[in-house]
């Protein structure tokens, strides 16, 4: 008898155990989620004054955990890049990725996070469509995800998500950002299109 309560206690105590370590370890887990910044110019610093030739500008604009966002404008035609400061932004990969139509990147930025750690960014893109004239002759646009890895390791786009083919874009490009972000080699591996593709990722891709 005595045996058997002794056998309970000791089975009793294991389990508590067993079930702070799993309580604790859940709180110890890094949930992945979504907060935002802004690239809008008034959020940012302007480098330099605009071009004279053709009005192109750069701007450096605050991020989550020490990051800066870079966007530079040039030629109707954006680069976004990030880095702690503007001269790594200007170094990465992501930098020197132009599209060739005529583009624009919409000035919220979600961040990806592991816990406080953010591991890629997702920004909304209007690539031009010479294709589609408006009733003045100018391109339509097209809408398209674009996912962007950070650092540890070079900053580049990731993933494509065509904004106009797929109804659940967002919740893609969080799936793709992710999955893949973290482990997406930049001079090897090749940028994927996540879901069904229409215009904006053709756009996007040519060359």
């Amino acid at each position: 008898m005595h045996q058997g309560l002794m056998t309970t206690r000791i089975t009793t105590t294991c389990l508590a155990m067993l079930l702070m370590c799993a309580v604790l370890g859940g709180a110890n887990a890094q949930s992945v989620g979504s907060t935002y910044t802004s690239t809008a110019p008034k959020d940012c610093r302007q480098v330099g004054k605009p071009s004279a030739l053709d009005g192109s500008t750069t701007r450096i604009c605050p991020g989550k955990d020490g990051l800066m966002v870079l966007i530079a404008e040039d030629d109707l035609r954006e680069i976004v890049s990030v880095g702690r400061n503007r001269r790594e932004a200007a170094e990465e990969p992501a930098a020197k990725i132009w599209f060739a139509p005529f583009n624009s990147s919409e000035t919220t930025v979600e961040w990806r996070a592991a816990g406080a750690k953010p591991f890629a960014i997702i920004q909304r893109w209007h690539i031009a469509d010479g294709s589609d004239p408006d009733k003045q002759g100018r391109p339509n646009t097209k809408a398209m995800l674009v996912v962007t890895r950070l650092p540890p390791g070079p900053v580049c786009h990731v993933a494509y998500v065509d904004a106009i083919a797929n109804p659940t874009a967002n919740e893609l490009a969080r799936k793709a950002a992710d999955d893949f972000a973290r482990s997406f080699t930049c001079d090897k591996d090749e940028v994927k299109i996540i879901g069904s593709r229409s215009r904006a990722v053709e756009l996007a891709t040519m060359r």
